[in-house]
């Protein structure tokens, strides 16, 4: 069942979809963890639960952020990918990363994607939201 938003206001509407912290870890683990499988998100450093998972996935399945496709290799899996709609987060994901990496005390190894994301410039950015339309979007 799909909520009718609050408000009409932009960051409400946008809060609506990706504003809790569930939502913005899964689409992380997707982006720049390669995560594909429900069962590689589950093991995820934050420990989401099953429930809660599942929960995300459908809702931004529902909202066009990703599509779940049959795993041709194994009947009962599916795998996630972003839609061009998940791909356009990217730079909210990066620029995220980049207050964390200089307001907060970060793990380097987990943020290393995000700060070559971020020390490569636009260049490397785009050629990043080229290769995930490539893998995710065919």
């Amino acid at each position: 069942m799909i909520k009718e938003p609050r408000s009409g206001c932009s960051i409400n509407l946008a809060l609506e979809v990706f504003g809790d912290k569930w939502t913005l870890l899964i689409i992380r683990d997707i982006m720049l963890g390669n995560k594909r499988h429900f069962r590689e998100m589950l093991k995820s450093d934050e420990k989401i639960s099953s429930n809660i998972l599942t929960n995300r996935l459908n809702m931004l399945e529902t909202k066009g952020i990703l599509k779940k496709q049959p795993d041709a290799t194994h009947k009962q899996k599916y795998i996630y990918s972003l839609t061009e709609k998940g791909i356009d987060l990217l730079p909210i994901i990066t620029t995220m990363a980049q207050w964390s990496l200089k307001h907060e005390t970060v793990d380097e190894e987990s943020s290393r994607h995000t700060q070559a994301l971020i020390d490569g410039g636009e260049a490397l950015m785009e050629k990043f939201r080229e290769d995930l339309k490539e893998k995710h979007l065919g």
